[in-house]
């Protein structure tokens, strides 16, 4: 039996296989994820840079990140990556149990290993599940999600600042944070999050700062975004428009022509 293609989600754990260049849908990042990267390789984009992980890796990405991604297939082959999310309330029970805690702050948004063998191991014992879902109970995903955990904190003890840092992100400079992530399209209740807010907050301090609601100041900041990439950069409409944080292109021309009178494809 073959592995399916497409995405595959049981319970955490993720199987991805695509044969075409395929973006990333969701671009916020709610738990710790830990992946390995079968085949192909994928660019991931935030405010750090970009950063390319090709067939082999395996990394660890932090919770509360917004990032874009890009799961590049290899030449006539596919794609394939499993990741394994870990949701915070099995990182407290796990912390407890273990009296493991963060005693520092993690630096950076993730963590690249270097080749392991176990780690790999680990990856491949999860592939035979996505062929038969059925047989991976909520007691066995349990008892997987606590095999990598005791495995990354093999490989890199100090991941444990990362993993049981159950703090929530703490009030921020919010007009700073916007000018630096207004291009991913998440939804506002996100920013706020990260922003340190509650959502009835974040509108009220947005609109003190920029005299504007989010929903208004997003699409004209993007949209300024886009005119300037094509009119400056020579960038194409069909390019830009995923760029500055649009989720179609349809959508995209229309406000940009009733924005600025013209299609963008004219410019």
């Amino acid at each position: 039996m073959a592995l399916p293609k497409d995405h595959t989600i049981i319970n955490n754990l993720l199987y991805s296989c695509v044969d075409k260049a395929q973006r990333g849908n969701e671009q916020f990042v709610p738990d710790h994820s830990l992946g390995y990267i079968i085949s192909g390789e994928t660019h991931i984009t935030s405010n750090a840079g970009v950063t390319v992980l090709k067939a082999g890796t395996i990394g660890m990405v932090k919770r509360y990140q917004l990032v874009k991604s890009v799961k590049i297939p290899p030449a006539d082959g596919e794609f394939k990556a499993i990741n394994i999310y870990f949701n915070q309330d099995l990182l407290r029970a796990y912390s407890r149990e273990r009296k493991i805690e963060a005693t520092n702050k993690y630096p950076g948004e993730g963590y690249i290993f270097p080749d392991d063998p176990f780690i790999k191991g680990f990856f491949e014992s999860l592939l035979p599940y996505f062929k038969h879902p059925s047989q991976l109970s909520n007691a066995l995903t349990e008892l997987k999600t606590k095999e990598a955990i005791e495995l990354v904190l093999r490989v890199a003890p100090q991941l444990k600042d990362l993993l049981f840092d159950f703090a929530e992100p703490h009030k921020i400079d919010l007009e700073e944070f916007m000018q630096k992530n207004f291009t991913y399209n998440v939804p506002i209740e996100k920013f706020a999050q990260l922003t340190g807010r509650s959502l009835a907050s974040f509108k009220r301090d947005f609109e003190k700062i920029f005299s504007q609601s989010p929903g208004k100041w997003l699409q004209e900041r993007r949209l300024s975004e886009a005119h300037y990439l094509i009119s400056k950069k020579g960038k194409k409409s069909s390019d830009v428009y995923i760029e500055v944080g649009f989720e179609n292109l349809s959508h995209f021309s229309f406000a940009f022509k009733k924005e600025y009178g013209v299609a963008p494809s004219a410019l």
